[in-house]
């Protein structure tokens, strides 16, 4: 297993941006939320399991098997 930022630099920018003015919580989300900070909770569930493989919710990290 392996998790790395998505290879598009632009949206990686992009995104890391959305989360500096949302103090860390993810931009494509909503509400400030504890299950919303970077990396979400969706997308800590998804490294758990063995079958994924994919990007997160906004695409910032992509989990190969």
């Amino acid at each position: 297993m392996k998790v790395i930022f998505n290879p598009d630099e632009e949206m990686v920018k992009t995104i890391k941006e959305g989360l500096e003015a949302k103090g860390g919580y993810c931009p494509c989300k909503v509400g400030k939320k504890p299950e919303n900070k970077c990396m979400c909770e969706e997308f800590r569930g998804q490294i758990k399991d063995p079958n994924f493989e994919g990007f997160c919710h906004c695409k910032l990290y992509y989990k190969y098997k």
